[in-house]
């Protein structure tokens, strides 16, 4: 048989076209690791649905952005309408909402489904710009930009060199709150820092690889890291490895198994609470009872 002739295997595939397919690779790994990072703050603080919240604004954000650009000639970088909308939820969140005489689960659900249903009602206006649109609600990340890229890796990296900076003030604010106030700590002005971080992470990654793959990584990283039990350092390291694995790890599986990108990384998040589940389960097995 003709050699020329024979299918070439997929990792020939991937490794003949690594130009093309190296720049969402990276915007993954570095979006789950600093998104996973975040996470542990997400779940112990029980923010899951801050960051649901959040993401579905930043989904809203880049539906925003083409109806703008379609619809009234005024462009708008998706990238900042993500940004913008899931900064402006943030600050929405942040918010003491007794004062309307409204709870904070309240303004939760508010900012989730209206950012949702505003999203699919924007989409629906700017049919030539549907499937873009799919794929920032769902995730959708085959091909990322440089420009993408550039902006995932500057913003996280900056996020992530502040977070370890200020590492110990911010966790203290976090999780005591009365110690840190007692100590003297600024616990308002961390809550800000932690909040707006957050907020701008969601919203760069979200315009790259997708609402639903951002907020895998910024809840389930956490889920798996605290299943194991760690010190609280070591978890916030596993978070950040069980970020990365997801949003490297799901665009390889998408890729050699032909799945959609998005779905496969949350998928993959989701297989590491499981396996984090089974080495807890076997951890307990192990060790002598006391």
């Amino acid at each position: 048989m003709d050699p020329s002739l024979v299918e070439p295997s997929k990792w020939e595939q991937f490794l003949s076209s690594l130009d093309l397919f190296l720049d969402p690779v990276l915007c993954a790994l570095i979006a789950g690791g600093v998104l996973g990072f975040l996470s542990v703050y997400v779940v112990l603080r029980r923010m899951v649905f801050v960051s649901a919240a959040v993401t579905q604004a930043a989904g809203l954000g880049v539906a925003l952005a083409f109806f703008a650009e379609i619809h009234l000639g005024t462009h708008v970088d998706p990238m900042l309408g993500a940004t913008g909308l899931s900064l402006l939820a943030t600050a929405l969140l942040m918010a003491d909402p007794s004062r309307l005489k409204l709870t904070r689960e309240s303004v939760l659900g508010l900012a989730f489904a209206f950012s949702g249903g505003a999203a699919v009602l924007v989409g629906d206006r700017i049919a030539q710009e549907a499937h873009d649109i799919q794929g920032i609600l769902f995730g959708t990340a085959v091909l990322v930009t440089p420009e993408q890229l550039a902006t995932v890796a500057g913003v996280g990296g900056v996020i992530l060199l502040i977070h370890l900076w200020w590492f110990r003030g911010i966790s203290f604010a976090s999780f005591d709150r009365v110690g840190a106030r007692v100590q003297g700590l600024p616990v308002r002005l961390l809550d800000a820092v932690l909040m707006v971080s957050i907020g701008i992470m969601v919203g760069v990654s979200a315009r790259a690889l997708g609402s639903l793959p951002v907020f895998a990584f910024s809840t389930l990283s956490a889920i798996a890291a605290l299943v194991l039990d760690l010190r609280l350092p070591w978890t916030f390291l596993f978070a950040t490895i069980a970020g990365c694995l997801s949003g490297a790890g799901g665009y390889l599986f998408a890729f050699f198994y032909d799945f959609p990108v998005g779905a496969s990384q949350t998928v993959c998040a989701s297989v590491l609470v499981g396996v984090a589940v089974l080495m807890n389960g076997l951890r307990r097995l192990i060790r002598p009872a006391h």
